[in-house]
């Protein structure tokens, strides 16, 4: 005997997952997505000057950044960002180009400033937000911490004027703190905060520094 036939409710919201797993899945994808596309939108207001090269900059390196996290979590279900486009029709040249290029185009089409200094550019502002995002995700042991501002303060470090900016003396202050603390102690909840809000302004300070040289 045949099963029963059950009717499809048209007005019931069709879903594209049935366990925690696949809504998880189908959760990063969409979010990769939205990284390309906004990568794509960036890129061309770059071009048409919409946005200067202080704004571009960091804005790419942070998109870059999150792509490559995305990544590393959605795993086998993203053979290759080729694959990605075309399985959900993107058209996105320009995005694509950058993911391909890995650097933002101020460092692919480095000006009079020099290559060299268009990668440090790059570089440092990855190290910035490497370093904020791991206190936003709640990393708070020396031994989690220390390496990575150092890593920090060692490409700031290489900037001419870097010494006269506030967020110098900010940044080498937590490095002695941390370097007093043992490897497995954690600051505080409340010295968490405040490292990140010091660092969010050398962040800013530094984009700042660099376009006024312009």
């Amino acid at each position: 005997m045949a099963a029963p036939f059950t009717p499809l409710n048209l007005d019931e919201e069709a879903r594209l997952y049935t366990t925690n797993a696949e809504r998880e899945k189908y959760g990063l994808l969409a979010t990769l997505f939205g990284i390309i596309v906004a990568l794509d939108y960036l890129e061309r207001a770059y071009v048409r000057d919409s946005v200067t090269a202080a704004e571009y900059s960091p804005a790419c390196t942070r998109l870059l950044s999150q792509y490559k996290t995305m990544l590393k979590l959605v795993g086998d279900a993203v053979p290759s960002i080729e694959e990605f486009m075309n399985r959900y029709r993107m058209d996105h040249p320009a995005a694509l180009h950058r993911l391909r290029v890995g650097v933002p185009a101020t460092v692919e089409h480095s000006s009079e400033a020099g290559p060299e200094t268009g990668k440090w550019v790059a570089e440092t502002t990855q190290s910035f937000i490497t370093f904020m995002d791991a206190l936003k995700l709640r990393l708070r042991a020396k031994d989690q911490l220390h390496p990575i501002l150092q890593e920090l303060v060692t490409g700031y470090a290489r900037f001419k004027g870097s010494k006269d900016w506030e967020g110098r003396s900010k940044m080498v202050g937590w490095l002695i703190t941390l370097n007093g603390m043992k490897a497995s102690e954690e600051i505080t909840e409340e010295q968490s905060r405040q490292l990140l809000f010091d660092i969010e302004h050398a962040y800013a300070e530094f984009f700042r520094s660099l376009s006024s040289k312009d």
